[in-house]
C-alpha cells in the first residue's frame, strides 16, 4: 500500500490545494483499488471456470461410458492422425500434395549434401582466389572421447577447406581410455602445420576446454567447430566473401543434422535461418552453427562462460552479436551436425543441464541490456524456444481504430470480446463508420453511448482503408495506437499487454498478432515480401492448424518480420503520425505492408506476437459486390508496390531463407 501511495502522489498537481491534494489521492486511490478489485475478480471468475472445468473432466473420464468408448475414441485420433498426413481423408487431392511435398524433400536434399560439394575445377578455383584481405581464421575443436570415425571426419573436413589460411587449433580433455584421440590428432599435426594439438592435464568441460583452445589462437577470425561434426568444402571461402563484400565481423550459416554413423548425404533436419533477427535470437539459439567472429569482438570478455556450460554459445552468442558492427548470414547449408546418442542434435535431454543455462543465458542478456522484471518461459516447442513476456511500463493508454460499413454482428462481436475479454483497462474504442446504410448498425452505434471510452467518428469518401484508418487516428487521444479489423474477435485476454510490450520498446516499430479463421487454421503468422503468385506480399505458415508448431517451432515464439497485417498491428502513434500514416495511394491491400516497411527503413524492427490471438474472419465486412472492382484496384495497387519497393524485393525477405519456395507459404523447400 505504501508504494500504492507514492506513485499516486507523484502524480499530483503540484498547484492544488493540501486539502484538493487530499481528494485527489483518496479519488486516485479507490480508483486503482477499483481496478485491482475488478482485475482480481476475473481471475477468480477464471480459477473457478477450471476448478469447474476440471471437475466435469475427472467425473467424465470416471464414468463407465468413458471407459467403454476407449475404441472408438482410439479409432477416432488414429483416423484424424491419419487425416493430418495425407489430407483430406486421404483423398486424391491430399495424397498428392503429400507425394509433391516427399519428392520436393527429397529432390532438395540431393542439392545441399555432398552433391553440393564444388567439383575438382571449382575446388582449384576457389583456392586460388585473391582477396581484398588476409584473414587466417583459427577453428577452435575442444575434444573429448571423441570416436575415431567422428574425429577424422571432423579432421578432414577441416584439411579440405578451399581457403586455406586456417589453423586448427585443439585441446584434448579425454581420459586415458582414449588415448587414441592424441594418436590421430599428432599424425595429423604432423603432416600439417597449421594443425595444432595440446593434451590437457584434466577435462575442463565445454567452456574450458574451448578456452583453452582460444590460447593457442592466432588468427584474425575465430570459428567454433564440435568436435564431433563436418564442415563443407566450401565455408571458410563463403565467410571470406562475406567478411571482404560486407565487412561482416560475425558470420553464420545454414545447418543441418545427419544420423550420426551415416554419410552427411542421410540428412534429418535442414534448418534454413533468417538473417540477423535478435528476437529470435533471445527466443532460441536459431544462429547456433558455425558461428565466425572477428577476435576484436572478444576483448575484455571471456569466450564461453562455465556457469552457461550446456548454452555457453548461446551466452557466447548473445554477447558478441551485441557488439559486432555487422552481423551475416551465409543462406546456404554449411554445416553437418553429427545426431548420435549423446549429443544435444539427438535429444536436448541428454544435456538437460542445457535448459536451465539457455534461460541463465538469455536472462544475463536481457539484464545487461536494460531490461527488468521480465519472466523467460519454455514453450511447447522446445524446452531450450523460449517464450520472454516483458514488463509492460506504467499504464498508458492505447487508442482501438476500427473501420466497419454495415455488418452489425462483427462489429458487435469484436467490440464486445474486447469490452469482456480485455485485461488492460486504459484504452479508448474509435470505430470510424463508412456509409452504412443499414439501421440496425446505426442502433447498435447508439447502443454504444454508455460506454465513455467508445466513440463514433464518420466518414462519408469512398472506401479506402488507408484514409479511413489515417481519419480515425486523428481522434486519437491514446499514446498508442492499435488498427483492428472489425472482422475480429480477442482471443487472449491480455493481448493488448502482449502488444504492447514490444511496442514500448525503442527499437521496434510495429507489433502483430497471431489470427486465426473461424476454423482454427492460422490466417496470420507474420508477412513475408515477395511471397505469392504477384510477387508483392503473402502470410507465412497460411492455413496451418493452430496445434501446428511451425517450421523450427516458429510458431512457438516471438519474432521479427519484415511486416504484420494492419488487421491487428500496434504502435506508438508520434512514429504513425512521423511517417505520414499510411499511404493513401494504397487503397485496398498492402498498405499495411507498405508501411512496415518505412518503418525497416528507419532501422526499426517490425514484432510478431503468437501469444496475442485473435479470430480473423478476413474481409467479410466488406462484402463481395465490387469483388471485380477490387481486383482490378488490387493489380494496379501491387504493380504500384512492386515497383516502389522493387530493391527490397529484389534483395529478399531477409527473415524467409532464399532456399524456400516463394510459391508456397509452408517453408516448402524451392528445387
Amino acid at each position: 500500500m505504501e508504494e500504492n501511495q507514492k506513485n499516486v502522489a507523484e502524480i499530483i498537481p503540484e498547484e492544488l490545494s493540501e486539502e484538493e491534494q487530499l481528494v485527489y489521492y483518496r479519488e486516485a486511490y479507490l480508483r486503482e483499488k477499483k481496478k485491482s478489485a475488478r482485475l482480481a475478480g476475473r481471475l477468480s471468475d477464471a480459477n473457478a471456470q477450471v476448478e469447474d472445468l476440471s471437475g466435469k473432466l475427472v467425473r467424465i473420464k470416471s464414468s463407465g461410458i468413458w471407459k467403454l468408448s476407449k475404441p472408438l475414441r482410439s479409432f477416432y485420433h488414429w483416423t484424424k492422425r491419419t487425416k493430418e498426413r495425407v489430407g483430406n481423408y486421404g483423398s486424391p487431392r491430399g495424397i498428392a500434395r503429400k507425394v509433391r511435398n516427399k519428392m520436393i524433400e527429397k529432390q532438395a536434399r540431393t542439392q545441399h549434401g555432398s552433391a553440393s560439394f564444388p567439383s575438382p575445377e571449382e575446388a582449384k578455383r576457389q583456392r586460388e582466389e585473391k582477396f581484398s584481405r588476409q584473414i587466417c581464421f583459427s577453428i577452435l575443436v575442444p575434444l573429448y572421447n571423441t570416436p575415431r570415425k567422428f574425429l577424422t571426419e571432423m579432421l578432414d573436413s577441416v584439411v579440405n577447406q578451399t581457403y586455406e589460411n586456417w589453423q586448427l587449433c585443439l585441446a584434448d580433455g579425454s581420459d586415458g581410455e582414449h588415448g587414441f584421440v592424441g594418436e590421430i590428432c599428432k599424425e595429423y599435426a604432423k603432416k600439417d602445420s597449421r594443425i595444432c594439438y595440446r593434451k590437457l592435464e584434466k577435462n575442463e568441460g565445454i567452456s574450458g576446454n574451448t578456452n583453452e583452445c582460444l590460447k593457442m589462437a592466432t588468427g584474425d577470425y575465430i570459428g567454433l567447430f564440435d568436435h564431433d561434426d563436418v564442415l563443407h568444402p566450401s565455408a571458410l571461402y563463403e565467410y571470406m566473401k562475406k567478411i571482404c563484400d560486407e565487412g561482416a565481423d560475425y558470420i553464420y550459416c545454414d545447418e543441418t543434422t545427419f544420423k550420426g554413423n551415416k554419410t552427411i548425404d542421410d540428412m534429418l533436419t535442414l534448418h534454413f535461418k533468417p538473417d540477423f533477427a535478435i528476437d529470435n535470437l533471445r527466443a532460441n539459439n536459431y544462429i547456433c552453427h558455425f558461428s565466425v567472429f572477428d577476435k576484436r569482438l572478444l576483448e575484455g570478455m571471456e569466450l564461453f562462460r562455465s556457469q552457461f556450460d550446456g548454452s555457453q554459445d548461446h551466452d557466447m552468442i548473445l554477447r558478441l552479436t551485441s557488439r559486432a558492427k555487422h552481423v551475416a548470414h551465409v543462406p546456404k547449408l554449411l554445416y553437418y551436425w553429427r545426431s548420435h546418442k549423446a549429443s544435444v542434435a539427438a535429444d536436448i535431454n541428454a544435456k538437460s543441464y542445457a535448459i536451465e543455462a539457455a534461460r541463465g543465458a538469455v536472462a544475463d542478456h536481457l539484464t545487461v541490456n536494460g531490461f527488468e522484471n521480465f519472466e523467460i518461459v519454455s514453450t511447447k516447442a522446445f524446452e531450450t524456444i523460449f517464450r520472454v513476456k516483458y514488463e509492460v511500463q506504467g499504464n498508458p493508454k492505447l487508442s482501438i481504430v476500427i473501420p466497419n460499413k454495415d455488418h452489425v454482428e462483427d462489429l458487435s462481436r469484436c467490440v464486445e470480446s474486447i469490452l469482456k475479454e480485455s485485461t488492460y483497462d486504459n484504452y479508448e474504442i474509435i470505430i470510424v463508420e463508412n456509409n452504412s446504410v443499414t439501421t440496425e448498425i446505426e442502433e447498435y452505434y447508439k447502443s454504444l453511448g454508455k460506454y465513455a471510452n467508445i466513440r463514433v467518428v464518420r466518414y462519408e469518401g469512398v472506401f479506402n482503408y488507408s484514409k479511413i484508418n489515417n481519419y480515425g487516428v486523428s481522434f486519437a487521444d491514446g499514446e498508442y495506437l492499435v488498427l483492428l479489423n472489425n472482422d475480429t474477435q480477442v482471443i487472449s485476454i491480455n493481448w493488448m499487454e502482449e502488444l504492447l510490450m514490444y511496442a514500448q520498446r525503442s527499437d521496434v516499430g510495429a507489433v502483430g498478432a497471431k489470427l486465426y479463421y473461424g476454423d482454427k487454421t492460422i490466417q496470420h503468422a507474420g508477412i513475408v515480401i515477395g511471397l505469392g503468385a504477384h510477387r508483392t506480399a503473402g502470410h507465412t505458415h497460411y492455413r496451418v492448424a493452430q496445434t501446428n508448431l511451425g517450421y523450427m517451432g516458429r510458431l512457438c515464439y516471438a519474432q521479427n518480420v519484415t511486416a504484420v497485417t494492419g488487421a491487428c498491428l500496434m504502435m506508438r502513434r508520434a512514429l504513425y503520425e512521423e511517417l505520414g500514416g499510411l499511404d493513401e495511394s494504397f487503397a485496398i491491400a498492402l498498405n499495411d505492408v507498405d508501411f512496415c516497411l518505412r518503418l525497416r527503413e528507419r532501422g526499426l524492427l517490425n514484432v510478431w506476437n503468437p501469444y496475442c490471438e485473435l479470430y480473423h474472419f478476413e474481409s467479410i465486412s466488406r462484402g463481395l459486390d465490387d469483388a471485380g472492382e477490387k481486383a482490378r484496384r488490387y493489380d494496379e495497387e501491387s504493380a504500384r508496390f512492386r515497383e516502389k519497393w522493387k530493391e527490397a524485393l529484389a534483395k529478399g525477405d531477409p527473415y524467409y531463407n532464399p532456399n524456400f519456395s516463394l510459391d508456397r507459404s509452408d517453408y516448402a523447400l524451392k528445387v
